[in-house]
């Protein structure tokens, strides 16, 4: 039986050990915006995180400014960020093989 385009990509976003989260969906449209740039995966630690709700675990493709904002919520104590990856044209580089994803 012939799969749809749509079954084929989830069944390659299983194979990736990808999880939904809250924030954007793993094939969502952020992750092919031009300006899209970043892929943070985090945990959110505050009831004053500006995104998210505490105890929340969110994925965020992000603009290099959105990346920057999000780096200082994480100094801020907001965010912990548990995975990064760079997008290019929708593909993610992970920093390291071994992250959330």
């Amino acid at each position: 039986m012939n799969k749809t385009i749509g079954e084929l990509i989830e069944e390659m976003h299983q194979k990736a050990g990808a999880k939904e989260y809250h924030g954007h969906e793993y094939m969502g449209l952020e992750r092919f915006a031009d300006d899209t740039c970043h892929m943070i995966i985090f945990d959110v630690l505050t009831n004053d995180s500006p995104v998210g709700w505490k105890g929340e675990r969110t994925r965020l493709f992000l603009t290099e400014e959105g990346y920057r904002k999000s780096l200082e919520n994480q100094k801020k104590g907001h965010i912990k960020i548990l995975s990064h990856a760079h997008v290019s044209h929708g593909y993610l580089h992970y920093d390291k093989k071994e992250q959330l994803r």
